[in-house]
């Protein structure tokens, strides 16, 4: 979540985001455009389900 200072992280995004570590090949689906910012294991994007508007 420091990481993330500029960018508002929840607790809740912080636990979608280490569970998208824990569990290989997931996908996050969302209507929070920050998950296009958010990374796994530091750089890696995270794969998100949102809808193109967003």
């Amino acid at each position: 979540m420091k990481k993330y200072k500029s960018v508002p992280m929840s607790f809740a995004d912080a636990c979608l985001v280490r569970m998208s570590e824990l569990i290989a090949g997931s996908s996050v689906l969302t209507l929070d455009s920050d998950f296009r910012i958010y990374r796994k294991h530091k750089t890696e994007a995270i794969s998100v389900i949102i809808p193109d508007e967003l």
